[in-house]
């Protein structure tokens, strides 16, 4: 007979399907996690707010913040190749 051994191939679908449900557990995991971390991050917002529309002391600073936050990453887009260069 030609071809593939039949055993060889089992064997071989069998090991492709644990990783499938290897990776497919992984990604329920890094689902669920993902999901704390965004109602952790929403939580923190809203903090945030509360804490700003009772101190204007820290609205300024919630903006400063977000100003180098986003000053950071402009730079680490424009200069990000160059910097890796060195």
């Amino acid at each position: 007979m030609r071809g593939y051994d039949p055993t060889e191939v089992d064997e071989f679908l069998d090991v492709v399907i644990k990783d499938y449900d290897a990776f497919q557990k992984e990604i329920e995991q890094l689902k669920t996690e993902n999901d704390r971390l965004l109602d952790k991050v929403d939580e923190q917002s809203k903090q945030m707010t509360t804490q700003s529309s009772s101190s204007g002391q820290t609205k300024s600073n919630v903006s400063n913040f977000d100003i180098l936050k986003r000053l950071s990453n402009l730079e680490r887009h424009v200069f990000g190749s160059k910097l890796e260069d060195e």
